[in-house]
């Protein structure tokens, strides 16, 4: 992925610090005792351009953007991280964090190695009649955890929630603001009523994945769609639109 341009300041411009431009010192110098000579003087052009501003991109800065965001995250949580906080961190322009990921929940699904974005789950919720919603929410979250590779990271951050209080804290506030407050607030469904409903997924899947309870283990994704649906959509729809 190409890095964002940083301008260099034209030849033969005036430098920084409003003196005259480096090759037309270097000209000077060669004719004057004592002065460098051509060669030298032209060197020194070259060696005298400057790049405003923080240093632009390494090869490698996309895992330092994340090695600071995992720090900014753990030490601030989601809500008081920042993209300039995190591109200070990691010792980059803001626009290269912003070149990289998409803003500040961009950023944290890819440090914590998640396997959706806000926008995936918001968007694969509301597509479709506002009855079937708990049918959409059960299937998407059991479709994403039923495979390994998604999975694993999902159940990482849980283990490591059970024994770190920042942990917790980051993962709450993430889960409240990007997901479950945003569909919460568009489908206009109580706060109380979205975190039951996701409660509800989030223990089959925990006895599903880590207890392997049977016959809920190994039980067909549509089959337990099919069995949950009912009761999710009960608590997503307000009391007399049921």
């Amino acid at each position: 992925m190409s890095e964002p341009a940083v301008s260099e300041p034209a030849v033969g411009g005036p430098d920084a610090d409003g003196s005259a431009p480096a090759s037309a010192r270097g000209s000077a110098a060669s004719t004057e005792p004592g002065g460098a000579d051509g060669a030298d003087g032209a060197g020194g052009n070259a060696a005298g351009r400057r790049r405003p501003g923080r240093r632009p991109g390494s090869a490698d800065t996309r895992g330092q953007i994340l090695a600071a965001a995992r720090e900014i995250f753990a030490e601030k949580g989601f809500d008081k991280a920042t993209v300039r906080g995190i591109a200070r961190q990691a010792g980059v322009d803001p626009a290269l964090v912003h070149h990289y990921f998409a803003g500040k929940e961009g950023i944290f699904v890819a440090a914590m190695e998640l396997p959706i974005t806000p926008e995936n789950v918001v968007s694969a919720i509301l597509a479709g009649p506002r009855e079937e919603v708990g049918e959409r929410l059960a299937r998407f979250i059991l479709t994403i955890t039923s495979d390994a590779a998604a999975r694993q990271p999902l159940l990482a951050l849980v283990r490591t929630a059970m024994t770190n209080d920042q942990m917790v804290v980051m993962i709450r506030e993430f889960m409240t603001r990007a997901l479950l407050g945003r569909v919460a607030e568009l489908l206009q469904i109580p706060p109380l009523r979205m975190e039951a409903a996701f409660a509800q997924l989030f223990g089959v899947v925990l006895v599903r994945y880590v207890l392997k309870l049977e016959p809920l283990a190994s039980t067909d994704v549509e089959e337990l769609v099919d069995l949950l649906a009912p009761t999710i959509q009960r608590y997503l729809d307000p009391p007399g639109q049921q």
